[in-house]
């Protein structure tokens, strides 16, 4: 099968699309015959670092990276109960860990995935992964019908989804952008808008019951002090609460939670429910070929996209 592999830590030079075997299955996994990838940043920036592949995927080089996949299941594992040959499945595959995704092929615990509804497309799918699985995880539990919350970068990859999934909880939404995204961040069903460019979000709004942090560590510490009493701050950018941080937090009586999404095939199954009813809808701003994923990872990192990226098979 075709795979692109990351020959060594660095640059997109060194992904490589080369022919490897197949993957071998476990009784718990279906092998999944790959139509289309999300990328993600978390696909871009960990290519650069041995520290980071080693620790968050594998030591092992060459190596497949990517997690999102979207597919037709061609075999099964002997224990595998919930799929068969011929369903149209997409999931988030062994994050954080080895998910092996830029590939034809792609070895796939059956608890990892969901099945496609009817009418979305390979493409919509694979967008509704990784992305759509952070934003749920970070506000599933913690947001109720009526709380302000605040989601930082709304147009993005997990902003986006983060926007549609808080309104579907019943929140009134804030959310920052720059203003060429007014329009698409609004469409989502954000209920007021801040032009990070323009308006420092801090100033903008106070008593807020929930902020989600996607930017920075920088934009976390802001964030705080936009809480109410009992607030609650969630980050994806904090791989660590430093000690200043947290007292921080604590003198002004609300709450840090950081997050690494994990792969979970329940979440994938109520994110399938709502593509299903309308109630999420993925915003795919570019397509690549398979071929050309390095450029996908370029687009990337030039940290102007809006929605998801992805890479077709």
């Amino acid at each position: 099968m075709k795979a692109i592999l990351l020959e060594q830590a660095g640059g997109v030079e060194n992904l490589i699309l080369k022919d490897i075997a197949k993957p071998e299955l476990k009784d718990n996994e279906v092998l999944v015959e790959n139509q289309a990838i999300s990328i993600n940043p978390a696909d871009t920036k960990v290519k650069y670092s041995n520290e980071g592949l080693n620790m968050l995927i594998s030591p092992e080089r060459p190596i497949v990276l990517g997690w999102d996949i979207a597919g037709t299941v061609v075999a099964v594992g002997d224990k595998v109960s919930q799929y068969q040959i011929g369903d149209k499945v997409f999931g988030m595959v062994n994050f954080p860990g080895h998910g092996k995704a830029y590939a034809e092929y792609v070895a796939a615990p059956e608890s990892h995935l969901a099945a496609i509804p009817k009418g979305t497309s390979f493409t919509q799918a694979a967008a509704t992964t990784l992305a759509a699985l952070t934003a749920l995880q970070a506000l599933k539990g913690r947001v109720s019908p009526g709380d302000k919350v605040l989601i930082h970068a709304g147009s993005g990859g997990v902003g986006h989804f983060a926007v549609q999934i808080a309104k579907k909880m019943g929140a009134y939404v804030v959310s920052t952008s720059s203003s060429k995204n007014l329009d698409f961040v609004m469409s989502l069903g954000a209920d007021e808008y801040i032009d990070y460019r323009t308006q420092a979000f801090e100033e903008a709004v106070s008593d807020m019951n929930l902020v989600f942090d996607t930017v920075s560590a920088e934009t976390a510490e802001k964030s705080l002090t936009v809480l109410g009493k009992g607030g609650r701050l969630v980050s994806i950018t904090l791989m660590e609460i430093p000690a200043d941080l947290q007292a921080k937090a604590d003198a002004l009586k609300v709450s840090i939670d950081k997050l690494l999404v994990q792969s979970n095939g329940e979440d994938m199954k109520l994110l399938s429910s709502w593509l299903e009813s309308g109630a999420i809808k993925p915003h795919v701003s570019q397509t690549f070929a398979f071929e050309k994923l390095g450029e996908a990872h370029t687009s990337i990192e030039a940290g102007r996209s809006v929605g998801k990226v992805i890479v077709t098979l």
